[in-house]
């Protein structure tokens, strides 16, 4: 696809897989809108965009709170008519046991990462439905594929935008508007800043850097895919968990729970 003079929203555009997407799409000539809460540094990386010399749009937002994106949005259409690609990156992670999280904790993951996607697709949405063109790209993990001690508020958060995206698919078909979930392994961001994981290891070396995930990302903005899973063989994972979950969900529970146990004992 041609991303020139394309129109694209990013949330969760102030550092990470976000800021890397931003500069990804404007190195191929796309204008660009960076959503997050700190406007410094959005304010920073739209100095960086600058060298590319497209349009860019600073918008200040928490995508949890809904009218907050209602207002984002009006920002966004006094300046463009439209957009061509939203990209719902905006994410975090609580690391903790559910008898140990605090409600709050659990229903603040879900309202970024779920419902922060649902206010951007119904503010986006219907302009893209109205030209008959357009792309979203929700920015799950694989987390949306498997249960996981120590972090299961967030693989539901992310296992309800898979979900969430399926059932729209289906309803856009021949509208001229996709959707495409993708859905990384682990990645090395400040995603793990979140003090709850301060005892954990910080990366695997499997991990992935957010230009391979943003790399994806393009492709997905262009896909009729579901789902990109990243890297291509953690698919086989998925698979498996799917094919024989009676062997494959033991293996990895007791694997997450041993690691969930040692980090309760330092």
């Amino acid at each position: 696809m041609d991303f020139k003079n394309k129109v694209v929203l990013i949330t969760g555009a102030s550092s990470g897989i976000g800021k890397e997407t931003a500069i990804k799409f404007a190195k191929a000539g796309a204008n660009i809108i960076l959503v997050a809460r700190k406007k410094d540094k959005l304010e920073q990386i739209e100095n960086e965009l600058k060298n590319f010399h497209v349009s860019i749009l600073v918008c200040q937002c928490d995508v949890s709170k809904k009218e907050q994106v209602k207002e984002m949005s009006k920002i966004v259409f006094k300046k463009f008519n439209s957009i061509d690609i939203l990209v719902n990156n905006a994410g975090f992670a609580i690391y903790g046991t559910v008898s140990d999280l605090t409600i709050d904790d659990i229903e603040s993951q879900m309202e970024t990462n779920y419902f922060g996607m649902i206010y951007c697709i119904k503010n986006f949405l219907p302009l893209m439905l109205e030209k008959r063109s357009g792309h979203i790209v929700n920015v799950a993990s694989v987390a949306a594929s498997f249960g996981l001690p120590g972090i299961a508020s967030y693989c539901a958060s992310k296992f309800a935008m898979l979900g969430f995206s399926e059932g729209l698919k289906h309803e856009l078909k021949n509208t001229g508007v996709g959707i495409t979930v993708v859905s990384p392994i682990m990645v090395r961001t400040s995603f793990f800043d979140h003090p709850s994981f301060e005892k954990m290891p910080k990366f695997s070396p499997m991990s992935l850097d957010s230009k391979t995930v943003a790399k994806a990302i393009l492709k997905a903005s262009n896909s009729s895919r579901l789902e990109i899973i990243v890297p291509g063989i953690a698919r086989v994972a998925v698979w498996l968990k799917n094919t024989f979950p009676y062997f494959i969900n033991p293996i990895l529970g007791k694997s997450f729970k041993n690691q969930l146990d040692s980090i309760k004992k330092i």
